[in-house]
């Protein structure tokens, strides 16, 4: 008679396999939900750029959650000809806790089209001077929340997501993500991001 043999696990084996599934599935899914996906957005062709750092390099510490939180300077160019407001959007799709979601740390609207960036510091008032308007971020505050990953984390990876729009949206100062998706739906006419880095 032949018996099977089959290997042993034990809990603790069984738990690092789970978290190592769920972890790589939630990652993926959190990408999936992300602004710019969720949107259907076209190929991106704009161009967004930050004096503060470079794309896929580390974001400085005074703009993290553990030091002074304060938003980095941003621009951006490419723009098309219709475009009537722009929205901007960060996101870190790598916060397993928020899984399948991305954590949101910043939504802006209604910024006038003839702007083309934002200072570095941007006051987490309902208004930004100069026009446009901050929605609430994933701790349920207004404006920017900087990156605050658990520390031993990997580098997690925050989209800077700007969006050209051909409408003024009808929303008021601490719209959500989801009611700002719902309201740019069939108004994006191009996008560009800026991803940066952060490790605790």
């Amino acid at each position: 008679m032949t018996r099977t043999l089959v290997p042993f696990l034990t809990a603790t084996s069984l738990l690092l396999v789970s978290a190592s599934v769920s972890g790589s599935g939630g990652a993926q899914d959190s990408r999936a939900n992300m602004t710019s996906a969720r949107l259907g957005a076209p190929p991106a062709s704009m161009k967004v750029t930050s004096k503060t750092f470079v794309a896929d390099a580390a974001i400085p510490e005074k703009h993290s959650g553990y030091s002074q939180n304060v938003s980095p300077d941003l621009q951006w160019s490419g723009a098309a000809p219709t475009t009537r407001t722009f929205a901007l959007v960060m996101e870190d799709p790598d916060a397993k806790a928020m899984a399948p979601e991305p954590f949101v740390h910043w939504i802006a609207y209604n910024i006038p089209a003839l702007t083309m960036s934002l200072p570095d510091g941007v006051p987490t008032t309902p208004d930004i001077k100069g026009g446009g308007m901050q929605g609430i971020n994933g701790t349920k505050a207004n404006g920017y929340f900087g990156p605050r990953p658990p520390a031993g984390d990997p580098p997690h990876h925050y989209h800077f997501q700007v969006f050209a729009l051909d409408a003024e949206l009808p929303l008021t100062p601490g719209a959500s993500k989801a009611a700002l998706i719902a309201a740019m739906k069939g108004h994006v006419v191009a996008w560009g991001e800026l991803v940066g880095t952060y490790k605790r």
